[in-house]
């Protein structure tokens, strides 16, 4: 176990924030996330929060079942879904910040393949918010032998809805924008990335197809599909057909580039990237209310009873989970990032321990900071 406190602002200091750190003892928070891992939620997990660019950084248990290496705050996971926010959704920002993509437009205008019954009223906004029509999912990995195929097959499948009617968390949604996005710049997904967001932010740990050195890596699942325990393979199956590159999931990264990542989405002023347009971010943040009752923004999920935001955080926060144990969440009415990142999948996927565990951490966070004025 491991406890590292930040008490240096990062180089470009945020706004202070309205909300005042009035208890610095975190016993309750790593009390409890050491007791959720001791009953088996997951071999282990990293704690990130970040308030107005002081950060605190906590790491329990061990890589695996299985080891004895100890969890460093920064150990490496696979992201999954986060991907969906940190990759997809932030190239789809990129795009409209840069002119070439309107939420609006039909996505056949950017991509003729996308076809099918009633597919020219899918827009862009309805893909991000979940509300296009399209089914969950599809055993793309089973069904295709390459990228292309894939990319063929997802393209070519039938709506399950009428467009904007229903709302269906739905991965094919995310492998159609991938498709848009990568058209639009003539760049691969991850390259794109790389080159524009991630590596100029200084965050080394983030990216997709991890390098051969794989030490930092939590393994995930002993995969039936692949017949082997992953380390630094993308746990999802459609993922690694395509290529390990997707927006819907594929993406690694520690928690300490993941506060990166928040407290760039939260500044006011110049960074190492220059960051969007406020409007931008707004729109993206924002519940979208397009189907009565979702909690949808784009791309991003926004606090509702039950979520992993817990019952605390501003109804301006926004965030997202990841199927093998992860979470990010982003509170800018307190300047707040909270990161949350397992392996709850090793050594497989039939453990529901770990859900719970998301949103008491939440509200312990937010009551260790707030204590008795919440």
């Amino acid at each position: 176990m491991m406890i590292t406190v930040g008490c240096t602002p990062r180089p470009e200091p945020l706004i202070p924030s309205a909300l005042t750190v009035v208890k610095t003892v975190w016993i309750p928070v790593t009390t409890f996330l050491d007791s959720a891992i001791a009953a088996g939620a997951a071999p282990g997990a990293v704690l990130g929060v970040s308030v107005a660019g002081q950060r605190f950084l906590y790491a329990t248990g061990r890589l695996t079942r299985a080891e004895t290496a100890p969890v460093e705050v920064t150990t490496v996971y696979d992201l999954a879904s986060l991907t969906k926010v940190l990759g997809l959704t932030t190239a789809v920002m990129l795009a409209v910040d840069d002119g070439k993509l309107e939420l609006d437009a039909p996505v056949q205008r950017y991509l003729p393949a996308f076809t099918g019954a009633e597919k020219e009223q899918v827009t862009v906004r309805m893909l991000l918010a979940h509300e296009s029509g399209l089914p969950a999912w599809r055993p793309l990995f089973r069904e295709t032998e390459s990228r292309d195929q894939a990319f063929a097959l997802t393209d070519t499948t039938p709506l399950s809805s009428k467009p904007g009617t229903t709302e269906v968390y739905s991965d094919l949604g995310v492998i159609v924008l991938t498709q848009v996005v990568e058209a639009l710049y003539d760049e691969r997904l991850d390259r794109l990335l790389a080159r524009r967001i991630f590596q100029p932010l200084g965050m080394t740990s983030v990216g997709f197809l991890p390098p051969a050195d794989r030490a930092r890596i939590a393994p995930t699942e002993l995969d039936p599909w692949r017949g082997r325990i992953l380390r630094g393979e993308v746990h999802d199956e459609n993922a690694a057909r395509l290529d390990g590159v997707s927006g819907h999931a594929g993406l690694f990264g520690s928690a300490p580039d993941l506060l990166t990542f928040g407290e760039w989405m939260l500044a006011p002023g110049p960074t190492a990237v220059p960051p969007f347009r406020r409007s931008i971010v707004e729109e993206f943040t924002r519940r979208q209310d397009l189907v009565p009752g979702s909690s949808r923004a784009l791309g991003w999920d926004t606090p509702s009873p039950g979520s992993s935001a817990g019952a605390f955080l501003s109804a301006t926060s926004f965030g997202h989970t990841g199927f093998t144990g992860t979470s990010l969440w982003i509170d800018p009415e307190h300047q707040m990032v909270i990161v949350l990142l397992s392996n709850r999948v090793n050594p497989t996927r039939d453990n529901p321990r770990w859900a719970p565990v998301r949103a008491a951490v939440a509200d312990l966070v937010m009551t260790t900071l707030l204590g008795d004025r919440r």
